[in-house]
């Protein structure tokens, strides 16, 4: 069974003012080219289909279209729901639009219950696994803690659970919105810590023959039987490296395994500059990237006149300005925003509390303000699906 496995289509997200959704309809052209060039049996789509729970009527305009193009293939599509969006509105008509070939999936409750597809070598079993937020999931999977792994690994055991029943060579596919360790993250993508605990271990998904994977931004290998496709296009700087692409996985008779990279078209490659800013407007060296979007980081020690003006002179895409002067290391002038770059909102709250009480919290202080956040999370999350 020839499979297509995307993901993180993040509908309706704009790319630093940037409108992207002539770019999202592109992909959307070519993820429909390759199902009817290459014979695709079955696509799978991991999560996060649109960029938020309420999106605009013109992502949800291209969804639509996306649906009757690829019903109109007669090639089966199961998706399944992620953290941006808004499980119970997405899945609104998943018994109506099953019929036409396109399986919602977005309750955890059916985590156990798959699409059944069959290739001439026999079935193959898919289940969605929409984002599990642990507050929202663990009473449906009966654990005692909230947290990622337990909740994923309880819709594992139900997943194994059915697939137990199913007739000897039952092939497998099972698609999830999280966060499994040895995943390369970006800047674009929503934190979903618990317990300052994000990612789950990739052994949770054991005993199936694939697993396409949603929430990562870049298409990633974790193992053989286990990948990101990562998004389709850039969403934030961080991801200048990706190579946005979709697989194509071949899923043998004996569950074997072949995948090959399809390329996405990205409308402009990215770039990020740092220098000061008459070396970044000299430099022969970066005329390929004058066509790119770029950020640019400036070290002057003295912020330029009219920075913004003269860069787009030379590279007129540019998008993101960036100040970091050069210092001397411990320049007590360095700025506040520098100074909390990289840190979570847990490690900046421990730092106020030993900056004003002098020592920082203790074990039991530090747990408090870990369920602190992670209720607020969580609240911003059911506030966020009820709206």
């Amino acid at each position: 069974m020839r499979i297509l496995h995307t993901s993180d289509w993040h509908l309706g997200r704009s790319f630093h003012r940037v409108n992207m959704l002539g770019a999202q309809a592109e992909f959307i052209a070519r993820l429909v080219a390759t199902v009817r060039e290459r014979d695709v049996d079955a696509v799978v789509v991991a999560g996060d289909v649109y960029d938020r729970a309420v999106p605009p009527l013109a992502a949800v305009e291209l969804f639509d279209d996306a649906l009757h193009r690829l019903a109109e293939l007669d090639v089966p599509t199961v998706m399944i729901s992620g953290n941006h969006d808004s499980a119970r509105r997405l899945g609104v008509a998943a018994g109506l639009i099953g019929r036409a070939g396109i399986h919602l999936r977005t309750s955890a409750s059916a985590a156990g219950t798959p699409v059944m597809l069959s290739d001439t070598h026999g079935d193959v079993a898919f289940y969605g696994l929409p984002y599990l937020e642990p507050a929202l999931t663990k009473d449906e999977f009966g654990v005692e803690k909230a947290g990622h792994e337990a909740v994923l690994a309880a819709a594992m055991d139900r997943v194994r659970a059915d697939l137990a029943t199913r007739p000897a060579g039952t092939r497998s596919v099972v698609l999830a919105h999280a966060f499994v360790a040895g995943g390369e993250p970006s800047d674009s993508e929503r934190d979903i810590s618990v317990g300052g605990v994000c990612a789950v271990p990739a052994g949770v998904f054991d005993g199936v023959d694939y697993v396409a994977l949603g929430h990562l931004h870049g298409s990633q290998t974790l193992t053989e039987r286990v990948r990101y496709s990562g998004s389709p296009l850039p969403y934030s700087f961080s991801e200048a490296d990706h190579h946005k692409s979709m697989w194509l996985v071949d899923l043998g008779a004996d569950g074997s395994i072949d995948a090959e990279r399809i390329d996405c078209p990205v409308p402009r490659p990215l770039a990020r500059l740092r220098g000061r800013l008459d070396d970044l407007l000299a430099d022969p060296d970066l005329a390929r990237h004058e066509e790119a979007w770029v950020e640019a980081t400036l070290t002057d020690p003295v912020r330029p006149a009219e920075p913004m003006a003269r860069l787009c002179e030379r590279f007129p895409h540019t998008l993101s300005l960036v100040f970091d002067p050069e210092r001397p290391p411990g320049d007590p002038d360095v700025s506040y925003a520098r100074r909390l770059a990289g840190r979570d909102d847990q490690q900046i709250a421990e730092d106020f509390v030993a900056h004003v009480r002098g020592t920082g919290p203790d074990a039991h202080e530090r747990a408090v303000l870990r369920d602190a956040f992670d209720a607020v999370r969580a609240d911003a999350t059911v506030r966020e699906v009820a709206r």
